[in-house]
C-alpha cells in the first residue's frame, strides 16, 4: 500500500470512502480533496474561501483540520483494513495567513508503528509558501 493513488483510480477511491466515510464529514464542509494517498506520502488541497475567520484569513482551525484529516487517513494506510484510527495529538504552528485561492497539504511519516502513526504536514498557498507547519499522533487498534 505504499505506493500513491491517483483521484480517478477506483481502488482510491474505494480508500477514501472506507477511511474519510460518506455524508456530512468535516473535511467534506472544508471542501478537502485529496490528490495523492499513500503511506509515506499524502497530498490534500482546500479551499480558502469558505474557511476563514471574520478578518477574512484562512482559520488556523481550518488548517489543522486539514492537517488531521491527512494524518488520520495516512494512519489508517498504515493501519490496513479494520483498523481504527483515533488522532491523539496534534500541534500547529501558523507562520503566515492566506487570504484567498488553495492551500495545499504534503504530509509524511515521522513514526509508524504497530500502535502509533505520527505524520508531518506541510500546508502552503498557491506561490508555495509556508502557511503551516502541523504534526500529529494517531492511535491505531487493530481488531
Amino acid at each position: 500500500m505504499g505506493e500513491a493513488r491517483l483521484p480517478d483510480d477506483e481502488e482510491f477511491q474505494d480508500l477514501v470512502q472506507d477511511v474519510y466515510a460518506t455524508g456530512g464529514t468535516l473535511g467534506e464542509k472544508l471542501g478537502i480533496r485529496f490528490s495523492e494517498i499513500s503511506v509515506q506520502r499524502l497530498v490534500a488541497s482546500m479551499p480558502v474561501k469558505g474557511n476563514t475567520q471574520p478578518a477574512g484569513l484562512l482559520h488556523g482551525g481550518a488548517s489543522a483540520a486539514l492537517a488531521e484529516t491527512m494524518g488520520s487517513v495516512g494512519a489508517a494506510v498504515h493501519a490496513g483494513p479494520g483498523a481504527m484510527v483515533v488522532g491523539v495529538e496534534i500541534n500547529a504552528t501558523h507562520h503566515r495567513s492566506a487570504r484567498s485561492g488553495v492551500v495545499t497539504g504534503t504530509a509524511t511519516p515521522l513514526f509508524l508503528g504497530r500502535s502509533l502513526a505520527t505524520y508531518e504536514i506541510v500546508i502552503t498557498d498557491e506561490d508555495e509558501r509556508r502557511i503551516c507547519t502541523a504534526r500529529i499522533s494517531c492511535l491505531i487498534r487493530k481488531p
